[in-house]
């Protein structure tokens, strides 16, 4: 079985956060907050509380909004964002964060402006593999749905072309044009970190693995086959989105009992009724 993680997903990450995961068995933390936030975290508490807590530091969500501001991928943005996001690896680096989660570009991204910016951030990508290699960590760049670059496996491998360092963060909610399993298949032995969450192929959901359509003992099996032994790292936050009528907000104990289930192979309950 893999380690169980969960996004802090704009939480506030405090004591009483860590704790919550101890008590139900969360095992990895990934450290994601609103975006006007990374620049006051507290790092050195935060490596504090996961070692008195026992939970590991597994990956940092560099940020990715707002897209008229961070974006490696636009011309005019990407001096400033290769800047402002080399500071926040760093800094997550420095407390020993060894995958730094990025998203290669916003959106939109329309069809003429798909190669140059594609270009823009293939370069962005190779400079901050250089700086993650400084202080010990990997860039992991995130498969994203829509017009977003990453949007399938050729893009992915496009953008991990830019320098040999990178690996990949696989996000189970947001391929639209190819599957799951199609792109396991194609980049599993670059995946390092992901995000689980269930959808309706139609848009990405973030929702609870059984409220979508993903087959989960089918996905499961078939990231172990590709090699990955990282963490089952959940991406959702624990209130209902709406678009699904939850009878209550989820706690840790909920992904827990999720993650239990896919691994022994049982289509995990659904709590859910879509709207």
């Amino acid at each position: 079985m893999l380690k169980i993680g969960l996004s802090t997903c704009g939480k506030v990450i405090d004591e009483a956060l860590f704790a919550s995961y101890r008590e139900a068995g969360i095992e990895c933390m990934e450290i994601a907050t609103a975006p006007e936030l990374y620049p006051t975290l507290d790092m050195k508490n935060i490596r504090a509380l996961a070692d008195r807590y026992g939970i590991t530091l597994w990956s940092y969500h560099l940020p990715f909004m707002p897209f008229d501001r961070l974006d490696i991928s636009r011309r005019e943005l990407t001096d400033y964002t290769k800047k402002y996001l080399s500071e926040l690896a760093l800094r997550a680096g420095d407390v020993g964060i060894d995958k730094l989660v990025i998203h290669p570009s916003g959106e939109p991204v329309g069809d003429a402006e798909r190669d140059e910016r594609m270009k823009y951030a293939c370069e962005a990508l190779a400079y901050l593999a250089s700086v993650a290699s400084g202080v010990g960590a990997t860039v992991a760049v995130e498969d994203l749905p829509r017009s977003c670059l990453g949007r399938n496996s050729r893009e992915i491998l496009t953008l991990l072309s830019a320098d040999d360092r990178l690996r990949v963060c696989f996000d189970t909610n947001h391929l639209l044009g190819e599957s799951n399993l199609d792109f396991i298949k194609r980049v599993g032995d670059k995946i390092i970190t992901t995000h689980i969450s269930d959808y309706d192929f139609v848009d990405e959901k973030h929702w609870l693995p059984g409220e979508g359509d993903v087959r989960w003992a089918e996905l499961y099996s078939a990231l172990i086959g590709a090699g990955y032994s990282g963490a089952w790292l959940y991406e959702l936050g624990y209130d209902a989105p709406s678009t699904i009528a939850r009878p209550r907000c989820l706690t840790p104990s909920d992904f827990v009992k999720n993650a239990r289930e896919i691994f022994a192979g049982v289509s995990p309950t659904p709590i859910v009724i879509r709207r």
